[in-house]
């Protein structure tokens, strides 16, 4: 994914709400869900994207990519990081997780709703809502496939019928552990 595409698109959008602080945006693979640092902000959504399988080269959609963004504001600088989750062929043995593929417009939605939590938890503005739907491309009606989703393996997506999902984080070790109930939501 192209990291320029991202901070074009959120320029224009932070443009778009005349916020006139810089913000920029890096991806972070190392990003915890729910454990956002000292003065960081979090915005967790999901979106529609693609995927292409490097081994096989087949491609599929989901509808639910989980994205989750961490913010903050200090003085005139912003800043996000984002993890995009990633998911894996499940027609190759031994297959290696893929990373998402959003079109444009898609980046764009997602942006545009990244903003608005921005203006509320960074400006304490009421930003209104923001219903502004993901474009969905080829048919994405097939089941959850939750041993090929990365999400899923580290207990946070939120595709329903998954079961609950717990995680406890070492600070010591840096390891996140997560344990699975048998119970079904």
């Amino acid at each position: 994914m192209d990291l320029q595409e991202w901070a074009s698109i959120l320029q224009n959008t932070i443009e778009e709400h005349d916020i006139e602080d810089t913000w920029s945006i890096e991806f972070d693979s190392t990003i915890i869900p729910n454990h956002p640092a000292r003065g960081w902000q979090q915005y967790i959504s999901g979106a529609f994207a693609r995927f292409m399988c490097s081994k096989c080269k087949r491609t599929w959609p989901s509808k639910r990519v989980l994205v989750v963004f961490h913010m903050r504001l200090l003085e005139d600088k912003g800043m996000v990081k984002v993890k995009r989750y990633r998911q894996e062929c499940k027609k190759c043995v031994q297959s290696t997780m893929e990373e998402p593929r959003f079109k444009t417009e898609n980046i764009e939605v997602l942006l545009e709703k990244l903003v608005v939590k921005i203006l509320v938890k960074c400006y304490y503005k009421d930003a209104g809502e923001n219903n502004n739907p993901f474009h969905l491309e080829g048919r994405s009606d097939g089941p959850h496939e939750a041993a090929h989703c990365e999400a899923c393996k580290h207990g946070i997506c939120r595709q329903q019928g998954v079961k609950h999902h717990f995680m406890i984080y070492n600070f010591e070790s840096n390891v996140l552990t997560c344990y699975k109930t048998a119970l079904n939501i």
